[in-house]
């Protein structure tokens, strides 16, 4: 697949409410492109307006032996992200459709209709066997799109059907729509959930996150969340070298005044594309600090730019990986937060109660 050169977004034009600046080729492609201003004036094309493709999978529960995400099953109501946060690390699986990480990856979203009746299907398989299932692993469950698609809340509404165990990262204010199932689920020990939180920095996440929800939105969501009794954590995620690991400590003290009973964190991951993305974003928001950002990825990464080695490849390695460590375990311990998986551990799978199967046979006419 060939596309012809994306003249919206040359390298040193970001776009409003968009986080990626170009339409970069995917890794799979045979012919890439290179945006260059030659100096000429040009009348920019409208701004890329986001699409949304119906997809209709087989199955829905994805599943991992990942010893670094805490979890084994997961569920993605949606592809692709409108949330736009430039530093996504699943920008790359959009490569595998033809599609850019980059813009294509924000604007060209697919949604998976049918994803409560599948995960109803296979809930009810005599060989499934219970443990509690992530939404929203790879990309946001609450994006924007979930709004008005209501597929999140479809699978949710299984989940609390059947006593299913459910953990949820987003980083959007929306999961607050869910709490009356949330909340009932929380009571039983049968829910928990991460609300993800970059940075404080309004101006700074407007650019790198641009359709999420504000720093304070989240922190609201975090306190309406508690305050209905559900366990959440927050995830300072990823951690920006030189850019937003100043910040831990505040994060932190703010998670606690609103209620957090947890706290994680990831640092920066660039595989594959994300390299060339952020660098390109940094160019255009933060080029006093874009060199001084990809040096100090380099060091914490063995001297790569990404490692993909199970133990380290969510924390790091070296002076300054061991220096964050070390910080946000003394500050977990000053704000008396459980340090990673503990709301997750406390949910209990026991309860889980299988749904009928469908035994109805077609018809032969």
């Amino acid at each position: 697949m060939t596309r012809g050169l994306d003249t919206s977004a040359l390298p040193d034009r970001p776009l409003k409410g968009r986080g990626s600046l170009s339409r970069r080729d995917g890794r799979f492609e045979a012919v890439t492109h290179h945006a260059v201003d030659d100096g000429w004036e040009r009348a920019d094309g409208p701004p890329p307006k986001t699409t949304v493709t119906r997809e209709f999978p087989k199955s829905i529960i994805a599943r991992n032996s990942s010893p670094d995400v805490g979890f084994e099953a997961s569920i993605n109501p949606y592809r692709g992200c409108e949330h736009g946060c430039v530093y996504c690390y699943a920008r790359p699986t959009h490569a595998y459709q033809g599609l850019s990480p980059g813009l294509d990856f924000e604007t060209r979203l697919f949604a998976k209709p049918n994803a409560a009746d599948l995960l109803r299907a296979e809930l009810a398989a005599r060989g499934y066997r219970c443990k509690p299932i992530m939404l929203g692993a790879n990309t946001d469950a609450y994006q924007p799109l979930e709004r008005e698609r209501r597929i999140t809340r479809s699978v949710l509404e299984v989940l609390h059907e059947t006593n299913h165990p459910a953990l949820i990262v987003t980083k959007s204010h929306l999961v607050t729509r869910d709490l009356d199932l949330l909340a009932e689920m929380a009571a039983r020990r049968l829910a928990a959930v991460a609300v993800s939180v970059t940075t404080l920095d309004h101006r700074l996440a407007n650019r790198m996150e641009p359709r999420a929800a504000t720093p304070s939105l989240r922190l609201k969501a975090v306190r309406s969340l508690s305050e209905a009794g559900v366990p959440v954590t927050v995830m300072v995620a990823p951690i920006v070298p030189a850019l937003t690991d100043w910040e831990i400590e505040r994060i932190l003290e703010a998670a606690t005044e609103n209620g957090a009973s947890a706290a994680g964190y990831v640092l920066l991951r660039l595989p594959l594309e994300m390299k060339d993305l952020v660098a390109e974003w940094l160019d255009a928001h933060k080029p006093g600090m874009a060199k001084k950002v990809m040096n100090r990825m380099r060091e914490m990464r063995d001297g790569n730019y990404y490692v993909s080695r199970f133990g380290t490849r969510m924390r790091g390695t070296g002076r300054h990986a061991d220096l964050i460590a070390d910080r946000f375990r003394l500050a977990c311990k000053k704000h008396r937060l459980a340090f990673g998986t503990a709301a997750r551990s406390n949910l209990d799978t026991r309860q889980f109660t299988r749904p009928p199967r469908d035994t109805r046979q077609m018809s032969l006419l």
